[in-house]
């Protein structure tokens, strides 16, 4: 036998066929025999000793002198007789071990080697560094790890916030993608409401979400949608809700020092409110007045009548003063009549009633003239009416009613003429109604109620009808209501009240609905309220009272609240009512009260204030941050120069531009400066190519802001300039067909700019021009029904634009490129701010103490609260759907307030 192939030692059945394979593909076994001492390849390593012969030899590595690690594969074979001293290979000892691994790569090497016998001898070493080793294999030395999983990608998410009624719903759409290709898994989360059950593919999910009727104050609903994969990773997304209106609430408030009934609750133009009369729980008829101050939510005493009366009535004069007329005192029924004046804080006696009388109206005309009608006297039910004159202090009879009456109501109409409903005549319940002329002194039957009633309310709704509910009727306490149309002098059952009740309270909330609240009737004074809706004629149970109150007053606040205070049973708490909607609230106050300065709402929500006009005839270069969070005013970075009259412009990138204005040194600011949200610090740019104020300035599609006319010196600018913030330099381009200022400028989709009225050097325009950003040039586009400046301009959903002041309002359609009269407003103003609100409705604020919101469905206003009175104020709509109004009249008051649509 062969010597060189007496036997072989490998490291298994799969490698001893691998090994027999390339055996045969060798030489003789005798070629490759060498002698034991045959020079060995020269390589620094330890000595060692060879196994025994036919034993297994070690597989060693060392890290020699050259730094390397080497590797020592021995091939050995014992030598026959004749061959002392010698040895040949006796197969392959294969040794693995390496550095990562490298099982297979050891392998080639060695067998290699072995192939290589002829010309090495006895044991061959097998030499390699590390580094070029994991060069030429990088995958042994550093497998490659698993491929971490990645979380899917959200492609389409909802709009960060939505619009939705209380009660209505949303459609919610997602998809995702998986870079793994795994099937996706969808939750959806929302803290209100109920979601419908999820459609859904391997990438995409769809819900339906119903709003809950309304929400408690200060919680807003959010969502979260979350997708999933295989892997057990997520994305996610949250975006919000508004538009639901707050669930409304009856809040407790300061108490009246004493208790009392049969008082009166006057709202003073202040927006403090005057309890006065009354029989008092301790005190009796001198019982003092008090005033309540919704600000400070508390009571204050004030000087006292100069006669003690409860059943009187209290009207507010047009000048701001409050007539006391008739009542029942300590002598009994009462004909003298007091003022007072609430800035001199005094009581003043005003001419007597012909007639002591109590229970009876009492209505403020057109005229300013107070009108009495009916009540109890000595005599009995009465009849007569009279007229009060408060520029003269003195009555004068006015025409007889066609019956007596006491307990009944009397309102006044758009007419100017004043409806008498029902009432009581010697125990007699009337369902007579009688309309008074003032302009011909006469009194009219007009369609009489389906029930007779005394003891109830009457309310004028905005539509001009007038709503009538509960009383005590023949059967008891009224349920039902009715609706008086007074174009047909017609009466209407309307839907019923849940409980019926009597002596209650009925007051219209700046939404046109209308809140009864208290009374009594079976089982006891009434804890619970209703709302009436007159759209659908349906009531809805609201919030309940803590206690309840017969007899009490209800009075609607400036804010859009309402005080109901004291009752029967002597007491002395009071609690306001807030419907969640329509309503004004105090929020912080900036550190500087300013006028003429600018507001500008944040990518982060909060609204930037800069600039303006204030104490000391100064012109501010300060700024303030409001945080909506936390109703928190901070100051932030100055301006680098005091401006009034400027522009602010946000801009795509979330800065903001403020150029222009009335500066202190010099007058009219060509300057431009940046303001960074994420630094708080303003930056200087390239100057416009003039100084001006009261010109416009808008973002257009392109991310270039417009800005146009204005007012240097005493010259009307018909300039127009485009900033490009990529650049931060200003180019001129077309001009204004006229010089004007006070104008508006509105971006029209999809991206001209509508520019109408203002002033010029010839008056005050009715002309308007739309510019065209890809010519750069401008086109008429008619003129306004009435010329206008200090207006506003506002782009509805429709796409029409809603132009107001001055009392008027008009509307441009693009469609048809013209003009268009819409209703009026309630009260004349200029120098207004107008926001669009998230309903579609437009909220004018400013110029008076009230608000108004114009509704593009049906054409109309109406009032909503009464804000504090500000001019040149800056109104900002937060991402809330609230609005925040800064700015005074005065630039000495520093107060803020936010609107509750």
């Amino acid at each position: 036998m062969d010597p060189c192939s007496s036997r072989r030692r490998t490291a298994g059945r799969w490698w001893s066929r691998l090994f027999a394979s390339l055996e045969r593909a060798l030489p003789s076994s005798k070629q490759r025999c060498t002698p034991r001492d045959s020079p060995r390849r020269k390589s620094q390593r330890v000595s060692r000793e060879h196994p025994p012969d036919g034993g297994l030899g070690a597989c060693q590595r060392w890290r020699g002198g050259d730094g390397r690690l080497h590797w020592h594969v021995p091939v050995r074979k014992s030598l026959g007789t004749g061959q002392a001293g010698s040895q040949c290979d006796d197969g392959w000892d294969i040794c693995i071990h390496d550095w990562a691994m490298a099982m297979s790569t050891i392998l080639r090497y060695c067998i290699a080697l072995g192939a290589l016998l002829p010309l090495f001898s006895g044991c061959i070493d097998f030499e390699q560094e590390k580094s070029d080793f994991c060069r030429r294999n990088p995958e042994r030395c550093d497998p490659p790890k698993a491929v971490e999983p990645n979380p899917p990608q959200l492609i389409e998410v909802p709009r960060h916030s939505s619009y939705v009624e209380g009660g209505g719903q949303l459609d919610f759409h997602v998809s995702a993608v998986d870079p793994q290709g795994s099937t996706l898994s969808f939750d959806w989360f929302a803290n209100v409401g109920t979601l419908s059950s999820a459609q859904e593919t391997s990438s995409t999910s769809h819900v339906t979400w119903r709003a809950p009727a309304c929400l408690a104050s200060g919680v807003t609903a959010s969502f979260t949608i979350t997708a999933s994969n295989d892997f057990k990773l997520s994305a996610s997304a949250q975006f919000s809700a508004i538009g639901i209106p707050d669930c409304p609430t009856w809040e407790p408030t300061g108490s009246m020092s004493e208790g009392r009934s049969e008082f009166t609750a006057t709202l003073l133009r202040s927006g403090k409110v005057l309890v006065a009369g009354g029989y008092g729980a301790t005190q009796g008829y001198t019982v003092p007045p008090e005033i309540y101050d919704p600000v400070t939510d508390t009571w204050a005493a004030t000087v006292n009548l100069s006669m003690g009366r409860r059943g009187h009535t209290a009207t507010l004069l047009p000048s701001g003063k409050v007539l006391v007329a008739g009542g029942y005192g300590s002598t009994g029924f009462l004909a003298t009549a007091e003022v007072y004046d609430p800035f001199a804080g005094t009581w003043t006696a005003t001419g007597n009633l012909s007639v002591g009388r109590g229970r009876h109206s009492a209505t403020l005309l057109a005229s300013g003239k107070v009108l009495i009608t009916g009540g109890n006297a000595n005599s009995g039910p009465l009849a007569t009416a009279e007229l009060y004159d408060p520029t003269t202090g003195t009555w004068a009879s006015a025409a007889s009613m066609t019956s007596g009456r006491l307990l009944h109501t009397a309102t006044l109409l758009p007419s100017g003429k004043v409806l008498a409903t029902g009432g009581t005549l010697n125990n007699e319940l009337l369902a007579t109604t009688e309309l008074y002329d003032p302009y011909n002194n006469t009194w009219t039957s007009t369609g009489s109620l389906s029930a007779s009633r005394r003891e109830h309310t009457a309310t004028l709704l905005p539509s001009g009808k007038v709503l009538v509910t509960g009383g005590y009727g023949i059967g008891g306490t009224l349920a039902t209501s009715e609706v008086y149309e007074p174009n047909t002098g017609t009466w209407a059952s309307t839907g019923s009240l849940s409980t019926e009740r009597n002596f209650h309270t009925a007051t219209l909330l700046p939404s046109g609905k209308v809140l009864v609240a208290g009374g009594s009737g079976k089982g006891g004074y009434r804890t619970t309220a209703e709302v009436y809706d007159p759209t659908p004629g349906t009531w809805t149970a609201t919030s309940s009272l803590s206690v309840g109150r017969n007899q009490a007053t209800a009075t609607l606040l400036p804010s859009g609240k309402v005080l109901m205070a004291g009752g029967r049973n002597d007491l002395v708490t009071a609690e306001v009512y807030n419907p969640g909607t329509g309503t004004w609230g105090s929020t912080g106050n900036p550190s500087t009260g300013r006028i003429e300065h600018t507001a500008t709402l944040l990518t982060s929500g909060k609204v930037l204030v800069a600039g303006g006009y204030g104490s000391g005839e100064k012109h501010f270069a300060t700024a303030e941050l409001y945080d909506p969070t936390t109703g928190i005013w901070t100051s932030t970075g100055n301006l680098s120069a005091g401006r009034s009259t400027h522009t602010a412009t946000l801009l795509s990138s979330g800065k903001v531009l403020v150029t222009g204005g009335q500066g202190n040194t010099p007058g009219y600011l060509a300057t431009a400066e940046v303001y960074d949200p994420d630094t708080g610090i303003w930056t200087s740019i390239e100057s416009m190519a003039s100084g001006r104020i009261y010109h416009t300035a808008t973002l257009l599609p392109s991310g270039k802001v417009l800005v146009t006319g204005g007012v240097l010196g005493t010259t009307n600018l018909a300039s127009a300039e485009l900033y490009d913030p990529h650049t931060g330099t200003w180019t001129t381009t077309g001009s204004l067909s006229a010089s004007r200022s006070a104008h508006t400028a509105t971006l029209i989709p999809p991206g001209k700019v509508l520019v109408t009225g203002g002033n010029s050097l010839s008056g005050t325009l009715a002309t308007t021009e739309m510019y065209d950003p890809h010519t750069g040039t401008w086109t008429s586009t008619g003129n306004l029904s009435a010329e206008r400046f200090l207006h506003t301009a506002t782009l509805l959903p429709s796409g029409k634009v809603l132009v107001a002041g001055a009392g008027t309002a008009e509307l441009y359609d693009p469609a048809t490129n013209s003009w268009a009269f819409t209703g009026s407003l309630v009260t004349e103003s200029y120098e207004h701010s107008a926001t669009l609100l998230p309903s579609g409705m437009v909220l004018v604020t400013g110029g008076v103490n009230t608000a108004e919101v114009f509704n593009p469905e049906t054409g109309t206003w109406f009032r909503t609260g009464s804000p504090k009175f500000r001019y040149t104020n800056a109104v900002v709509l937060l991402h809330s759907g609230k609005v925040l109004a800064t700015g005074y009249n005065s630039p000495n008051l520093g107060v803020a307030e936010i609107y509750t649509p």
